[in-house]
């Protein structure tokens, strides 16, 4: 009882309103807390890691990442010719990380029995002075598959820069990540320092070439890969597909629309619950985007800069 004798309110979980949403045999759980994908199960088989309601998203899994994603070095960049800080979360490496609306709660727009739209705001503060919406619509599609839609509008005066992405964790039911392979057709990879933060490109070679699949336990990967390989073989307006596959053939993969130019692949074993975790991350800007300008896109204002991605499953072949 609280102190006016009545039965007290249900808590909301520290991840803030779950939106759930259904069509057939597909369910989709997003939090309010960074926008995060935090269940996607299709016939009941889990397609990507969950965590419980009252944790901060481990790795920060399935949160949406914007202004930019990845890392800006020592959180600074360069505006006007004055240099901008950034706040440092990143502590352990001195950057600032995955964009502005990690621990940001959203707010629900619209929604219906398939799909749910959230929204949040970026407002002007430390290194970033500006003020952009971002928007992110989760669906469900007659396939089973899974489409996620985000936007960044600029509600500012002044051009703003900008990327996205997002940090899903696939999965494939109850197969140990491990024993699954992973197959990424890039033909460039983004190098980096001890720091994470790009120095130049190669090509893939030996552990870091997914191009021909490689087996998740051999992979010790936070590496960014470009160039992707057109495959159109998934929803309409999909250009790129990445692969985890079973010993039984069965699938599960990102797919990412043209604006995607690049896939993060980080592969932990520090994933709570589970010897090996994949987290395959949709941006269209790489790492310390803000200091390269590499695909960086400097957003005009009352303007709208967009990506696509997805998550869909796959059976097992015929016998």
């Amino acid at each position: 009882m609280n102190a006016t004798g009545s039965e007290p309110a249900e808590a909301t979980p520290a991840t803030g309103t779950q939106y759930e949403i259904a069509r057939g045999a597909s369910r989709a759980v997003i939090g309010s807390l960074g926008g995060a994908l935090r269940r996607y199960t299709v016939n009941g088989v889990d397609l990507v890691q969950t965590y419980p309601d009252g944790a901060i998203p481990p790795s920060a899994n399935g949160v949406l990442l914007a202004p930019w994603p990845n890392r800006v070095a020592d959180g600074r960049w360069t505006l006007d010719g004055q240099t901008q800080q950034l706040d440092i979360t990143e502590p352990s490496r001195g950057h600032a990380s995955h964009g502005l609306l990690r621990n940001t709660g959203y707010t629900l727009r619209d929604q219906a029995s398939g799909a749910v739209e959230l929204e949040a705001e970026i407002f002007a503060q430390h290194g970033y002075p500006f003020h952009l919406l971002h928007r992110a619509r989760y669906s469900l599609d007659d396939d089973g598959g899974l489409h996620v839609h985000q936007s960044l509008t600029n509600l500012g005066a002044a051009d703003a820069p900008v990327a996205l992405g997002a940090h899903p964790f696939l999965r494939l039911g109850d197969v140990p990540t491990e024993d699954l392979v992973l197959t990424v057709a890039a033909s460039t990879e983004v190098t980096v320092d001890d720091r994470l933060i790009p120095n130049g490109r190669r090509e893939p070679a030996g552990a870091t070439d997914l191009r021909g699949g490689a087996r998740v336990a051999d992979l010790a990967l936070d590496s960014a890969y470009t160039d992707l390989a057109v495959d159109d073989s998934g929803p309409e307006g999909a250009a790129h597909r990445h692969v985890l596959t079973a010993p039984d053939g069965r699938t599960v993969s990102l797919w990412t629309g043209p604006e995607c130019r690049y896939v993060h692949v980080f592969v932990t074993d520090t994933f709570p619950g589970q010897s090996r975790a994949v987290a395959l991350e949709p941006m269209t800007a790489p790492a310390n985007a803000l200091n390269s300008g590499e695909s960086l896109t400097w957003l005009p204002p009352g303007r709208t800069f967009s990506a696509r991605w997805g998550i869909l499953g796959g059976p097992s072949p015929a016998p």
